[in-house]
């Protein structure tokens, strides 16, 4: 099996893995994902992760569609990913995630990071989540958010959209995504109970002990 035929069939699998356990629903969502030549595999405009045929991924090469299907329309998101953080995204994954989207329209959500410090991996796999406004889907201004977060940030939670996270790889994206909505259930679950936080210190030791991005 190439690296390609691989790569197409671990996007379907964890895709339809999210779709089955509802986190992103009808035809939301998408991936995108690094081939080791540097050519991009992306998840086709308007298909359902619980649907995906490999065989009609979407495949870029130098920033150009070469074979599949027309990809989806927030390729800027996922570009500006690759762009402000090189060696460190492999894979980026948006969902439409029902507790993250509550949590980002709630008031007074802090928007340097959107999650409360409830779990030690919350912390270890996210950093900090940074809440963006607004935009229609499909916006490029998505991409130019993005972009003015100058790479410090692994996460984002679009408000009244879903949460986008990059991470090394694909495996490591999705892993990182379903923490942020567990983060976010935790956080509504708790909300007004004055739950009991990470302290700064252990903030901090796992910052040093994990090489977490807090600045």
């Amino acid at each position: 099996m190439t690296p390609e035929t691989r790569l197409r069939e671990e996007i379907c699998t964890l895709a339809r893995s999210l779709y089955d356990r509802g986190l992103t629903p009808g035809s939301s969502g998408n991936i995108s994902a690094l081939l080791p030549d540097g050519r991009l595999l992306v998840t086709p405009t308007g298909s359902s992760f619980g649907r995906l045929d490999p065989a009609r991924l979407t495949l870029f090469e130098a920033g150009r569609v070469i074979s599949g299907d027309a990809p989806t329309k927030e390729m800027p998101l996922h570009q500006a990913f690759y762009d402000t953080r090189p060696g460190k995204t492999g894979a980026v994954v948006h969902l439409h995630s029902s507790h993250a989207v509550a949590l980002s329209v709630l008031p007074g959500a802090d928007t340097d990071n959107l999650l409360p410090p409830l779990t030690a991996y919350g912390v270890m796999r996210l950093g900090k989540v940074a809440l963006l406004p607004y935009f229609m889907p499909g916006d490029p201004a998505m991409g130019l958010a993005i972009r003015g977060l100058a790479g410090k940030r692994s996460a984002v939670v679009l408000a009244h959209h879903g949460p986008v996270v990059a991470g090394r790889n694909l495996e490591a994206a999705v892993n990182a995504m379903e923490e942020l909505e567990e983060g976010a259930k935790l956080a509504l679950l708790t909300r007004g109970m004055a739950a009991l936080h990470l302290t700064a210190v252990q903030i901090a030791g796992l910052v040093r002990k994990f090489d977490v991005e807090w600045e």
